[in-house]
């Protein structure tokens, strides 16, 4: 018996809501790299994109657990010497929340095209409202993410 391999024809992308009002950031992105990456999904193959969209709103309203915010720093490098800059958890999320549960969603997903490629179906809002109704996304409860 081979291997089943699913095709692109067979894959049926839906949309997913997510509230992330009081839910824990780590737990959030966990739930939602796997619905990005289709592991949710009975035909899920490593190598290809089976996944599904996921829109995140109330980002601002995450989570971060035992002072996570002032010990935990977001880097990035502007490619020259001393270039290096970072923010704490804390001012990106007053200032950022978007920002913030992007990074911790792409840390969980493979750092190859494919893993940029699932990253793209992510959209997070900092409030409640979102132009994506037309797709009529369904609400997902992660029960895993415990409410602080």
């Amino acid at each position: 018996m081979p291997t089943y391999a699913p095709k692109p024809t067979d894959i049926e992308r839906a949309w997913h809501l997510v509230d992330a009002d009081g839910l824990v950031l780590g737990r959030l992105a966990t739930e939602v790299a796997r619905i990005l990456r289709g592991k949710h999904r009975p035909i899920f193959a490593p190598h290809m994109d089976t996944g599904d969209h996921v829109v995140v709103v109330n980002a601002a309203k995450v989570v971060l657990t035992a002072d996570k915010g002032e010990a935990k720093f977001a880097y990035r490098h502007s490619g020259y010497p001393g270039g290096l800059k970072s923010r704490s958890y804390t001012w990106l999320l007053e200032n950022r929340p978007e920002e913030l549960v992007r990074r911790a969603v792409r840390g969980m997903l493979p750092k190859t095209t494919l893993g940029r490629r699932q990253l793209g179906k992510l959209k997070v809002y900092a409030g409640s409202d979102h132009p994506h109704g037309a797709q009529r996304p369904q609400p997902l409860d992660i029960p895993g993410a415990r409410r602080a």
